[in-house]
């Protein structure tokens, strides 16, 4: 037997969120790499919904684009002038097939931790009670501020007062509305068209529905849930970040249950589209964000931030920052190094420290180990990149690629200004300025020729430290020469 799945599930996004106190709407404040309206929308298609519907007014045109880009299949429903969550669910069923029937989840798109379990949950709950509403609820030691839940003498759900509306005994009340609900689809219809604004805000309450399906004679139940934390909504920067923070948590202890050794959750940051094979180990400061990858047995950090990188089997990343890179299996990553869109690391490869990399194609146990910069390059297998060399690609027009043969070597303190291709199994010579081709077998040398200018420092720095050291030396040497001054062999001097 199928499990029950809601016909619609209707997400409202179309407050302004001025608390946030910003210039991006409030659903579109990320954690764990996602909008928040993201992570609604991907709770609610995990129910299995036919249609995923989001209610949008405030910078419509940034929401839109930003929800369509997540999931190209929404309906978009525009809500008018008409304030309340109310009216927010009726804009939401019209843009909705007239004939939809079954149940319809109500939810939000500033509930980040919601899950889409949780609403399967509702639903089957609210189906197979035959309930025309189910709302669910949570109980908090600090209500303030959330519609309270009202009883009847029989426990069942009477009506949901909003926090400005209540009494002081209503007040008291600890069970509170979370805003999230499962409707019979057509009593939420008939329901929300008898819903009026006559109350302290002058807003059209979805609260409301409840009462009239009371009144109605429709069973109306509560949905309690112990995880009162899939119920918070954000409001402001400071349950952005304990939010976030809270998730983080969750997403951590998921991994670590599956097999992952993380030392240290607190500084490690891992977004929720993030895949760890079993037995990698994270240490601490590290991000792992976007669609980062990271192969079993990898070690990451300490002090890594990883975007969109993919990391193969037993790899090693050490202070390292990375985007849109692959790291193959066994390839060696850092400290301080800087991988840049395009870079690909062959299996058994190593970037090495305050080595910066980009659109670079770096082969199976090639090695750029220092101090170098590698831009629009391709590097061949077991080939040698020595210590300080820069590829020159760019000609202050255009980008130039060149390419580093297999098992070839570079000098340390080379330039090679592209394009240039250095064939399999040739050399540069150390502090080379390459502008030519270098063939097989050969070894390029592109550089002048030493000259020592005898005298140069008594002449052009007289006076100065370095005259009187020289000065110093020459006296000395005097004194005592080098086997290679003195006369023949048996000579006296």
């Amino acid at each position: 037997m199928s499990t029950p799945r809601p016909a619609a599930v209707i997400v409202l996004a179309a407050g302004e969120g001025t608390r946030m106190k910003s210039s991006t709407p409030k659903v579109l404040h990320r954690i764990g790499g996602l909008t928040l309206v993201g992570h609604a929308i991907r709770a609610a298609r995990e129910t299995g919904a036919e249609h995923v519907g989001v209610v949008v007014r405030h910078e419509r045109d940034r929401v839109v684009e930003q929800c369509a880009a997540l999931d190209a299949g929404l309906v978009i429903a525009d809500q008018d002038d008409v304030k309340g969550t109310g009216r927010a669910v009726e804009c939401g069923l019209e843009a909705l097939p007239a004939d939809l029937s079954g149940t319809i989840l109500v939810t939000y798109g500033d509930v980040p931790l919601l899950t889409g379990d949780t609403l399967v949950q509702l639903t089957v709950s609210h189906q197979e009670s035959g309930s025309a509403v189910s709302v669910v609820t949570a109980h908090l030691a600090d209500p303030t501020g959330y519609g309270r839940v009202v009883r009847d003498a029989q426990g069942r759900v009477e009506r949901i007062v909003e926090h400005k509306d209540a009494t002081a005994d209503e007040l008291a009340l600890t069970e509170i509305n979370s805003g999230i609900y499962a409707f019979d689809a057509q009593v939420l219809r008939d329901a929300l068209a008898q819903v009026g604004t006559d109350n302290a805000q002058g807003e059209k309450y979805l609260t409301d529905v409840i009462s009239i399906a009371r009144d109605a004679g429709r069973p109306v139940r509560a949905h309690v849930i112990g995880d009162r934390l899939q119920t918070e909504g954000v409001n402001d920067r400071v349950q952005l970040a304990e939010l976030g923070r809270e998730l983080n948590r969750r997403v951590c202890e998921r991994h670590m249950r599956a097999g992952v050794t993380i030392v240290d959750p607190a500084t490690t940051w891992i977004d929720v589209d993030v895949s760890i094979g079993q037995d990698a180990t994270i240490l601490p400061g590290s991000q792992l964000l976007g669609a980062t990858s990271i192969g079993p047995d990898a070690v990451i950090g300490p002090d890594c931030t990883l975007t969109d990188t993919e990391v193969g089997a037993g790899a090693s990343v050490t202070r390292a920052v990375t985007n849109l890179a692959v790291i193959g299996d066994g390839a060696t990553v850092g400290p301080y190094s800087f991988l840049r869109p395009g870079t690909r690391l062959g299996a058994r490869g190593k970037i090495g420290g305050f080595v910066e990399t980009k659109n670079a194609d770096i082969g199976e146990g090639a090695k750029v180990p220092h101090l170098t910069y590698a831009g629009d390059v391709t590097i061949g297998a077991g080939a040698n990149i020595g210590a300080g060399t820069i590829f020159a690609n760019y000609d202050g027009v255009a980008k130039h690629h060149s390419v580093i043969g297999s098992h070839s070597f570079v000098g340390s303190n080379s330039v090679v200004i592209g394009p240039v291709d250095v064939a399999d199994g040739a050399y540069v010579a150390a502090g080379s300025t390459l502008t030519q081709d270098v063939e097989p077998g050969e070894i390029a040398v592109a550089r002048g020729q030493q000259r020592n200018v005898s005298g140069w420092v008594a002449r052009a720095r007289h006076g100065t430290a370095t005259a009187a050291a020289a000065a110093a030396a020459q006296k000395a040497g005097e004194r005592h020469p080098s086997p290679a001054t003195t006369t023949a062999e048996g000579d006296q001097p």
